[in-house]
């Protein structure tokens, strides 16, 4: 009777010990009846390379806290294609577009309700500058803004209508000319739009996203691309025979991510789709960013003085405040009855 009970007792006591084990070599705050989870990011074109890094980076890290398997489902696309896809009913648990007004579109839809502006970077997540990109040599000799109004000359952008890269773009030139940094172009407003009529002459190939049409580039057709800096760089250090120009005048571009506040509720989504836009403003993952081109917010790795021979600064750089914010922008600029959509379609007739 004796020897029963004390084998039974070393039963527990081995039992306990091994649970222990298990508890101490578990993820904190694991779970293991926890099931899977899957969240959906939808993304304008241009950084999905970057993504391609960042993911595999957090799901690491969320296993590791957490003790569930976290998987991606990935969507990209032209930034408005992209808000329209969600607003008629993607179910994107985070989505990451190239224009403010994208992301506010979702919100007048009522699918995000928290201010996704909060917080020190304004739900910003990373930065570029519209540039240049010209044939080895550059054989056109383009050296700023007003070189585009030459003819003939081809000019490769997107198509504003499904690109956010192709609005910024636009406004980068537009900016310029009002500003007063395109040479035999009134510093005005006026001046502005006499400048685009001349440089929208010279546009060969609308693609629908800044991707594709540095692809369209890529692939020999144009002099001249207008697009991201950090496309523009990604390309010449995979080899491609390019340059960058740096136009005297340009626009400064900020990015936006947002959790999807409808989506996440319904799929029980939000700590996982939260920490996730968390994620992509710490150093580490700003630095990835950086390692893609694009311009950091995040405050320490942006005052890194190494950054400096990578990113140039500019004589005049501006924002999008020069045309009233995004909400003015995408009425009377690229709204249906907006001064640069009449031009394109005006351009388009002829």
């Amino acid at each position: 009777m004796f020897n029963q009970i004390r084998r039974n007792s070393l039963r527990v006591v081995l039992a306990l010990s091994l649970l222990a084990v298990l508890l101490a070599a578990a993820p904190h705050g694991a779970r293991a009846d926890q099931p899977d989870l899957t969240l959906t990011l939808a993304a304008y074109s241009v950084p999905r390379a970057a993504y391609a890094e960042l993911i595999p980076l957090f799901t690491k890290q969320w296993l590791d806290k957490t003790g569930q398997k976290l998987t991606f489902q990935q969507s990209f696309a032209g930034s408005g294609a992209q808000a329209r896809a969600v607003v008629g009913g993607l179910d994107a648990d985070v989505v990451a577009l190239s224009l403010e007004t994208d992301v506010n579109a979702i919100v007048k839809a009522g699918l995000i309700s928290h201010d996704w502006q909060k917080g020190d970077y304004k739900g910003f997540v990373t930065d570029s500058i519209v540039a240049l990109a010209v044939r080895k040599d550059n054989p056109k000799h383009i050296k700023d803004w007003i070189d585009l109004a030459q003819h003939p000359l081809e000019v490769i952008t997107p198509d504003p209508t499904t690109s956010g890269g192709a609005q910024w773009n636009i406004l980068a030139a537009y900016g310029a000319a009002r500003r007063g940094f395109v040479t035999g172009y009134d510093k005005s407003d006026d001046g502005g739009l006499k400048f685009l009529t001349e440089l929208f002459k010279n546009l060969t190939v609308l693609d629908k996203d800044g991707q594709s049409s540095y692809l369209t580039f890529q692939k020999g057709i144009g002099d001249v691309a207008i697009n991201y800096e950090n496309v523009i760089l990604s390309a010449i250090a995979a080899g491609d025979e390019i340059e960058i120009v740096y136009p005297t005048s340009t626009i400064l571009i900020e990015n936006p991510v947002a959790v999807v506040d409808t989506v996440v509720d319904k799929h029980g989504t939000r700590a996982a789709a939260e920490a996730f836009v968390n994620f992509l403003f710490t150093p580490d993952a700003q630095r990835i960013f950086v390692k893609y081109d694009f311009r950091p917010v995040e405050t320490t790795v942006a005052a890194d003085k190494l950054l400096a021979t990578q990113f140039p600064t500019f004589t005049d750089l501006f924002k999008i405040d020069e045309f009233g914010g995004w909400d003015k922008v995408s009425k009377e600029i690229f709204g249906k009855d907006g001064k640069v959509t009449a031009l394109l379609n005006t351009v388009k007739g002829q």
